[in-house]
């Protein structure tokens, strides 16, 4: 418990760049234990982290945010519309992207004298799924009300991926251990926005609700 107060407090000054006016969880609960222990694990991380020159996500769960940080330094935030998860108890690690998210483009004909334009960021998908390692998986699904056709899309292939893997325990004749997974729906900007930020290698660290 000393510890958790005591990074709560000190972090703001852990290093010159993470600026006087960090504020790093101001919906903590501070009677809660369980929230306390687990805000405490992610400024540990955090600290980690902003040690050097680098861009990370911090998924914060409790908040319903995704913030894009440098140093300690909030650069973007993108709010979460809702999620859904699974394996909550693996999430506690930092994870790191794999890949960032695929952008499909129509093809030019080589021998064609009209010039490529840059990538934009209308060009980012909006509905995507992403791996990390140690072995965690991302999935960004559109609203419902702004891409019903790729949100009913995302709901189908998480429908088919569970049955695969409950098929496939089944078969097995044992349950095996599902990999962490995280649901997160976004609004359509804010999903190209989050896949334009994302760089392989990324660091990826998850607040989760004291209840999880």
């Amino acid at each position: 418990m000393h510890l958790c107060a005591l990074l709560t407090l000190l972090l703001p000054f852990a290093a010159p760049t993470w600026g006087a006016d960090y504020n790093a969880f101001p919906d903590l609960g501070i009677s809660d234990p369980a929230s306390l222990q687990e805000a405490s694990r992610v400024l540990e991380e955090e600290l980690r982290l902003a040690a050097r020159p680098q861009t990370y996500l911090l998924v914060d769960l409790v908040a319903h945010r995704i913030a894009i940080k440098a140093r300690g330094v909030v650069l973007h935030q993108i709010p979460i519309v809702g999620w859904s998860g699974s394996a909550s108890d693996q999430m506690a690690n930092t994870f790191r992207l794999i890949a960032r998210p695929p952008v499909v483009r129509p093809i030019i004909d080589p021998s064609s004298a009209v010039e490529r334009e840059p990538i934009a960021l209308a060009d980012m998908p909006t509905q995507y799924r992403v791996t990390f390692t140690p072995p965690f998986n991302l999935e960004i699904v559109p609203a419902a009300g702004e891409d019903p056709i790729r949100w009913a899309w995302a709901n189908v292939s998480d429908w088919w991926r569970q049955l695969g893997r409950w098929s496939s325990s089944l078969m097995a004749g044992h349950t095996s251990q599902n990999e962490p997974s995280l649901r997160i729906t976004l609004s359509v900007e804010q999903a190209r926005s989050l896949a334009w930020s994302m760089v392989d290698g990324m660091a990826l660290v998850i607040r989760r609700p004291a209840d999880q």
